[in-house]
């Protein structure tokens, strides 16, 4: 690039750089080679973007000290946002035309809609955003969309827990445990490859009941060393209200769904457990 850009194409390239690679960490260096301008310049481009941002509610800019620093572009909800996130998505979910024979919610198109997931990934960022972790872990299948999404916006690579183990991922540890919802015994495995010893994870699932799922993916991590540092669904149930799994974050609540009404009563959660 010469050395002419103007202020409007640095501050385009610099937004464009770090919306599309969300909690990545830029340098001022980086910028200041590829837009050949002065780092004392550049400051100034990233503080009047992070105010426009900040304005805007589009989430926020980080400066991050050390040998390591730089800028990132966090995209964050404030709590108006994700409350009207949360009642969009409850307001959706209360179609009685979900109800599925048994008293389960279909929801496959929402965890199969980019958009969908997007907007729900954001809540579960904003959520663990000052959460330190080395990756972002799912339990197949409706699961992975959500944590590939999540993943994505906070820049870690995704463990998938399998049903059962895989020829083609080679040595894995399998542990059987007990579904909270249904106390039925089940196996989960993990590649020993998967992830590194002394790791930080964050655990999330479409939906929790009892507990089981969750605490079973926490006690197979520990074989690996490593510390689940937290664990987030989309929607909990109200009963039970003891938890297999104590500390989690959910996006919404399912008190009851009536197939006889068509009654589906389903709340924000409130982040408070």
């Amino acid at each position: 690039m010469n050395n002419k850009i103007r202020k409007a194409e640095r501050l385009a390239f610099i937004t464009k750089a770090l919306v599309e690679n969300t909690s990545k960490i830029y340098t001022l260096n980086y910028f200041s080679e590829q837009l050949d301008s002065a780092k004392s310049t550049l400051s100034e481009d990233v503080d009047l973007i992070s105010k426009l941002f900040k304005a805007m509610e589009l989430g926020e800019i980080r400066s991050i000290s050390g040998a390591n620093g730089g800028i990132q572009y966090v995209p964050v909800l404030s709590r108006e946002q994700i409350e009207k996130e949360q009642l969009s998505l409850c307001k959706e979910l209360m179609d009685p035309k979900r109800i599925i024979t048994g008293g389960y919610l279909y929801m496959n198109d929402i965890f199969y809609n980019p958009e969908a997931l997007k907007k729900i990934a954001k809540i579960l960022a904003t959520h663990f955003v000052d959460c330190e972790i080395d990756y972002v872990a799912t339990i197949e299948t409706k699961g992975i969309p959500l944590a590939t999404v999540l993943a994505e916006l906070m820049n870690k690579p995704i463990i998938v827990v399998r049903k059962s183990a895989r020829l083609t991922e080679g040595p894995t540890i399998q542990m059987n445990y007990l579904a909270g919802s249904t106390k039925t015994i089940k196996t989960m495995a993990l590649p020993i490859r998967a992830l590194e010893r002394g790791s930080r994870v964050l655990f999330v699932d479409d939906f929790m009941k009892a507990g089981g799922t969750a605490k079973g993916v926490i006690d197979l991590l520990k074989e690996y060393q490593v510390t689940v540092a937290g664990v987030g669904v989309v929607m909990s149930t109200k009963e039970p209200v003891k938890k297999l799994v104590e500390d989690y974050y959910s996006i919404i609540e399912l008190e009851d769904i009536d197939e006889e009404t068509g009654e589906i009563k389903i709340y924000p959660k409130k982040a408070n457990n």
